[in-house]
């Protein structure tokens, strides 16, 4: 009985953080809620920071592209790196006209932010998460029609804030496929490979997002406590997998009593973390907490968990997933893209949005930057333990803790396979 006390900390958590999901669903939108939303937000000095504020905003962004993905595979495992697909769709703002712009802009939560600063503090952004230490490795690219002719404007404004120059076919398939897909091996630094595995026919603009990350743990995993174990696909089906161990180990904890879920972090090198959400009960259903996800939620939460020592038990991932997205995009209300699209400033040339193709890959395994730091080898742990088993379906969030930017989000129903 005595774990109780652990296990409330995060009592009063989903109690302010719920009203921020469910105001955001609602339509129309009510300018004294968004108000006072507003100022709740500034009070927390972290959003004061123009990049955190960009980075919460291309992360909401992300966990609405998660949460339409996973309701349209509500049996499968879903991967996504959101940032690169966010990257995306901000360099092609640069050439949509107002109307467009507007769709982007409220997709990408952009309404509330300076529209003047974006493309050049998202420069600054990309600058941040860039560094080796952090584990990412990422490409966003636009692929355009054969022998368009663009605006030198546009390209010289897309290569200043994103670093890339948009890329137009060239008609030949063998020579554009290689193309791409060396340009996306090189961005990742060999660790994306084969992003395309043919030129879909109609291209009129392709945007592309493709990342890899493998973090290292701040406190490495003892790969000789590396086992087979079970792993519940539901309540009727299990499977072996590789179990990583660590016993007496301190993590950020909590019980969200709304969600029913048990919530750990666990730091990685260069101020990363994974989050996991863990439901009480062996399910595939993760809706109630796919719901609850905004940049503000995870926020709080990472303030209000607290150090506790666990004996902790979790798979050894390698996880890949391909998939196109452009009808997942057409159900977040970008279906204007697809259509008739204002985006003169790129050509003028009628253009637009006809595929969106995203790879991405997640490594989870023992390695490590070193043992304990001095400060939590100091620690005693109580002389209670909290299980932390993720021997059952679980949702994964890797944020970087310095801007927090989502990186990487994945429900994980079956560790074996994406």
């Amino acid at each position: 009985m005595q774990g109780l006390t652990v296990l409330l900390c995060l009592g009063l958590l989903t109690a302010s953080c719920r009203s921020q999901v469910l105001g955001a669903e609602q339509e129309p939108p009510n300018p004294d809620a968004d108000n006072a939303a507003g100022a709740e937000e500034e009070e927390d000095s972290f959003y004061k920071v123009p990049v955190n504020k960009l980075a919460a905003s291309v992360s909401n962004f992300g966990y609405n592209l998660y949460r339409q993905r996973s309701s349209q595979v509500p049996t499968a495992n879903v991967l996504l790196s959101p940032f690169s697909i966010a990257t995306a769709l901000s360099a092609l703002s640069l050439g949509a006209g107002e109307r467009t712009d507007a769709i982007i802009d409220r997709a990408l939560f952009y309404d509330l932010l300076d529209k003047a600063e974006v493309h050049s503090t998202y420069k600054g952004l990309l600058a941040s998460l860039a560094v080796s230490t952090k584990g990412l490795k990422s490409a966003s690219r636009l692929l355009m029609e054969r022998k368009l002719r663009m605006k030198i404007g546009f390209v010289g404004e897309l290569e200043k804030s994103y670093g890339f120059r948009p890329r137009v076919l060239t008609g030949n398939t063998r020579v554009d496929l290689q193309e791409a897909n060396n340009w996306v091996q090189q961005q990742t630094n060999g660790k994306v490979t084969r992003f395309l595995r043919e030129i879909p026919t109609g291209i009129s603009i392709l945007l592309l997002g493709a990342a890899y990350f493998k973090g290292k743990w701040v406190t490495r995993f003892d790969s000789r406590l590396t086992r087979p174990q079970v792993f519940h696909l539901d309540e009727d089906r299990t499977v072996s997998v590789p179990m990583m161990a660590g016993s007496n180990t301190l993590v950020k904890y909590g019980f969200d009593s709304e969600l029913n879920c048990k919530i750990a972090q666990l730091p990685l090198e260069g101020s990363v973390s994974a989050l996991f959400f863990l439901p009480q009960s062996v399910t595939q259903n993760m809706t109630l907490i796919e719901e609850s996800l905004t940049s503000e939620f995870v926020h709080d939460i990472n303030k209000q968990l607290k150090t506790v020592c666990v004996d902790l038990r979790m798979p050894r991932l390698k996880l890949a997933s391909e998939v196109a997205l452009a009808g997942t995009f057409q159900e977040m209300r970008l279906q204007a893209l697809f259509e008739t699209p204002d985006l003169s400033k790129i050509t003028a040339k009628a253009l637009k949005l006809s595929h969106v193709q995203h790879k991405a890959i997640l490594e989870v395994n023992e390695e490590g930057v070193g043992s304990a730091p001095p400060s939590q080898a100091q620690t005693p742990c109580p002389s209670f333990h909290i299980d932390y088993h993720l021997d059952r379906p679980f949702l994964l969030v890797v944020q970087d803790d310095e801007t927090g930017a989502l990186l990487f989000i994945g429900k994980i129903l079956d560790p074996r396979s994406t």
